[in-house]
């Protein structure tokens, strides 16, 4: 009776790490942004994310010189630089699908009646004092729209990553893009773990055993590639950040 228990108990233990460990949550590059209709961090490319059930949506902000917070990749639109403009220059820019460029606020209303989990990527401002009032900024804006518990944070910026783990509410996940920190780094600056490079993960898989040794998660972007995702299943990553989530949830399911 003895050696059953402890057999269901070896079982039961080997089933709870397999399902934390072989599946990962899918996660929308600036959302489904290549379903028909859409364009990247447009609401469109949200709102498909969540129709087909991502775990989360990634998207990118800059902040205006006078103040405004937009969603975009890239630090210009249409030739008009985010950071350096006025928000009524902005405004008045089109993503490829013929939405207007939506500003922060827009996107969170969206977001307000759907399920899914945001991750939200603050850009490098070349003025690191913007950069703290976008910080403070983009988190009043979450915590307006009712956001806090479905939104986490990403950034390439050291000084970013610093004012989003200290100025976000405690317990909010803020994860580092740049490559190169170590697990045991984040976890003393506070980070809920890393989100780097598929290059850098299949060079450093040490990475995830270190990190879920240390209480961490991983995230990996952008694998689009079939064998690329199959390797980071088998690996163990908390969450894949990819262009092609379709393909990746039925890797996943399978």
């Amino acid at each position: 009776m003895k050696q059953t228990i402890l057999s269901l108990l070896t079982l039961a233990m080997a089933l709870t790490w397999f399902q934390s460990v072989a599946q990962p949550q899918v996660v929308a590059h600036r959302g489904h942004w290549r379903a028909e209709g859409s364009a990247q961090n447009s609401i469109r490319s949200l709102v498909k994310a969540d129709s087909i059930g991502c775990e989360a949506t990634e998207f990118d902000v800059w902040m205006t010189r006078d103040g405004t917070v937009f969603v975009n990749h890239d630090p210009t639109i249409n030739g008009i630089e985010i950071q350096k403009s006025k928000a009524s220059e902005v405004t008045r820019q089109r993503l490829p699908n013929g939405e207007p460029i939506p500003t922060l606020d827009q996107l969170l209303t969206a977001a307000e009646t759907l399920k899914i989990n945001l991750v939200c990527e603050l850009k490098p401002h070349a003025d690191k004092q913007q950069e703290l009032q976008a910080v403070r900024k983009i988190i009043a804006a979450v915590r307006r729209h009712g956001l806090e518990a479905r939104t986490s944070y990403i950034t390439f910026s050291y000084p970013g990553l610093r004012m989003l783990i200290k100025h976000a509410p405690k317990g909010t996940e803020v994860y580092y893009l740049n490559g190169e920190l170590s697990p045991a780094t984040l976890k003393g600056l506070g980070a809920a773990g890393l989100d780097y490079n598929l290059s850098v993960m299949r060079r450093r898989p040490e990475w995830f055993t270190q990190s879920r040794e240390l209480g961490l998660k991983t995230n990996v972007w952008t694998v689009d590639a079939q064998e690329n995702m199959e390797w980071f299943i088998e690996r163990g990553a908390d969450y894949i950040t990819t262009n092609e989530p379709e393909l990746l949830q039925r890797l996943v399911k399978r």
